[in-house]
């Protein structure tokens, strides 16, 4: 039977999540904000948790926020084979634009950099067709993505988000798609800029830096990417992601007159009223005696490391017990459950971490 060996009152470290298990949402202690989208969402990455919401699976119009699946699309094509595209005319396109010329030739990672920067049409349909044979066979693509990320509520039908009556989306199933998205290193990279220059391949002498058009790179010190979208019908639409203290929220908001300030108020919001709990037992390790082996001791600790969102008035009650044998019977090998470390609130289990058998090759 596992003994209790101790419990002490943890000290907050923040840190980048890597596993998650459950969390609390409690009521803030500050009033959630009004906005001014027709619908909004705004998304914990760490937990998958919704912190505030309006109307966030209503099926809209949403512009060029597509852009970022045709951009994801092609910067994991791009990781297998960073191939060069050539401009065609069927590739031109109406709208926003990289201002590619017939005959142009870019490398697929610096399509997808200079589209979501400048939210270019065209690179919109030179990615769609070069990654399939038609718009359709890259819709198809599109959806398919789609689906793998539980986005139930969209439906693509272009590369660039110009108006379909097919093509729709929800606040929801848009920060689904930009959590994952930053977790694609140059996707993250990329959408981090405030501008980006792209080399072109032909002519070898052209070189063009475009401007990224979310402001909030700019306006909020916390944003760490973003895409934009606009048409008449669709109206102004804006995605966005922010990060404080390991903690990361995304934040969509569709027909939004007043996007830029709606997206800080959100995020003020979060990040005022939560915070990320860190649960680090990495650097836990204790020699535990053992009968009968060839060793007299092994070696018990974790390499888990993750969080849990709490609301502030929260973090410095939670307590942590480390529960162990006194002594093992042997045999005993790597990787067998040994103990664990539990956490709570209030009496009440919030994390479980297990402990194991670890080898020296281990404790990196």
């Amino acid at each position: 039977m596992l003994k209790r060996i101790f419990t002490l009152l943890l000290s907050v470290t923040i840190i980048s999540l890597s596993f998650v298990t459950v969390h609390s949402v409690e009521n803030s202690n500050t009033d959630k904000p009004g906005i001014s989208a027709e619908s909004a969402v705004l998304y914990c990455v760490n937990d998958g948790n919704v912190y505030f919401s309006k109307d966030e699976n209503k099926k809209m119009k949403n512009a060029s926020t597509t852009k970022i699946m045709t951009a994801l699309l092609a910067y994991e094509e791009a990781q297998k084979e960073n191939k060069n595209v050539k401009f065609t005319k069927e590739m031109i396109a109406e709208g926003s634009s990289m201002y590619l010329e017939v005959g142009n030739v870019v490398s697929l990672k610096d399509l997808a950099s200079g589209m979501m920067a400048c939210s270019g049409n065209d690179a919109a349909n030179a990615i769609a067709l070069t990654l399939s044979d038609s718009f359709e066979g890259f819709a198809e693509k599109m959806n398919l993505k789609a689906k793998q990320l539980g986005m139930n509520n969209t439906n693509f039908v272009t590369p660039s988000g110009l108006d379909d009556e097919n093509h729709y989306s929800t606040a929801y199933d848009l920060a689904l798609l930009m959590a994952f998205a930053l977790d694609n290193p140059d996707f993250a990279e990329s959408n981090a800029k405030k501008s980006v220059k792209v080399d072109f391949v032909s002519p070898d002498d052209k070189s063009v830096t475009y401007r990224n058009h979310n402001r909030l790179l700019s306006l909020y010190e916390y944003c760490i990417g973003g895409k934009t979208g606009y048409t008449m019908a669709a109206g102004r639409c804006l995605v966005s992601a922010a990060e404080q203290n390991g903690l990361r929220f995304v934040c969509v908001t569709l027909n939004d007159k007043n996007d830029w300030k709606d997206h800080q108020s959100l995020y003020e919001y979060g990040f005022a009223n939560y915070s990320l709990y860190s649960c680090d037992d990495t650097s836990y390790y204790l020699e535990v005696p053992v009968v009968g082996g060839n060793k007299d001791t092994v070696t018990v600790g974790s390499d888990r490391k993750y969080g849990i969102v709490l609301t502030k008035d929260k973090v410095e009650k939670v307590e942590r017990t480390v529960y162990m044998d006194n002594f093992l019977y042997a045999p005993v090998k790597d990787g067998d459950y040994l103990g664990k470390v539990i956490y709570t609130l209030e009496n009440k289990k919030i994390a479980e971490t297990p402990l194991v058998a670890m080898t020296y090759s281990n404790l990196k």
